[in-house]
């Protein structure tokens, strides 16, 4: 499945590189950009809200919520989703599945109650870099320095089937995909969606080589905004 990812800060459609540098505005009209990519084709979107993961709370919710309302796409939300009563609420607004990544890494408990209640329209993000998990809108390891294989290995004892694998170092970068940091991942039996750095169809085509070793779909973001290739011919692909 090939997914197309909407970043918002203020209001506004961004991306960034690796998290941090050369942030680039594309769109002022979230809600347009949903629609549009469903006019290309796609029939799943990827919606973080950094203003929310930087912060903790969702900011930009009445967009998303418009989103999930108007583009007939379904939604998977992210970015500030760190309590039980917040992943209820967004679902009550229509968004399909809930991202959690800074809570899921500081909070076993959080995670297993979570997990426990709300399965699969819960999926965490394991947000690595060289290896090690980052949180709070991937400013900070944490001090834990928890292990993105061991972080997997837990999330595969408590139940989870599948999680978002992101290389933070990739992310924004237009310079390939860590396709190593996802074979790691696919060796503890979780299936895995790949995000971070895809820059060509060339990139797309070496992560579907996985397919058979549990990749079950790609996030692209900055790649279709800057051109590199149109949604159409990476759906042609899946």
């Amino acid at each position: 499945m090939i997914i197309p990812a909407i970043d918002i800060q203020d209001g506004c459609v961004v991306r960034f590189v690796q998290g941090k540098l050369d942030k680039k505005v594309y769109s002022k009209d979230p809600v347009k950009t949903a629609r549009h990519w469903a006019k290309q084709g796609a029939e799943f979107l990827h919606v973080v809200d950094l203003d929310g993961a930087y912060s903790g709370m969702p900011k930009n919710i009445e967009i998303v919520k418009e989103i999930a309302k108007t583009s007939g796409l379904v939604v998977e939300f992210g970015g500030g989703v760190r309590s039980m009563q917040a992943i209820e609420d967004l679902l009550d607004c229509g968004i399909a599945r809930l991202i959690v990544g800074t809570k899921a890494a500081q909070d076993q408990n959080f995670l297993y109650r979570a997990f426990k209640r709300f399965k699969d329209k819960v999926i965490v993000s394991i947000d690595a870099k060289d290896g090690k998990v980052f949180t709070q809108g991937w400013q900070d390891s944490g001090g834990t320095q928890l292990g993105a294989i061991e972080f997997a290995d837990s999330l595969k004892s408590l139940g989870f089937k599948e999680v978002i694998y992101t290389d933070i170092s990739k992310d924004g970068t237009l310079k390939g995909p860590n396709i190593q940091g996802a074979k790691a991942l696919l060796k503890t039996g979780l299936k895995v969606v790949v995000s971070g750095g895809v820059s060509s169809l060339e990139d797309i085509k070496k992560i579907k080589k996985l397919e058979k070793e549990g990749v079950v779909g790609i996030i692209v973001g900055k790649a279709l905004y800057e051109g590199r290739f149109t949604l159409t011919q990476a759906l042609r692909l899946s």
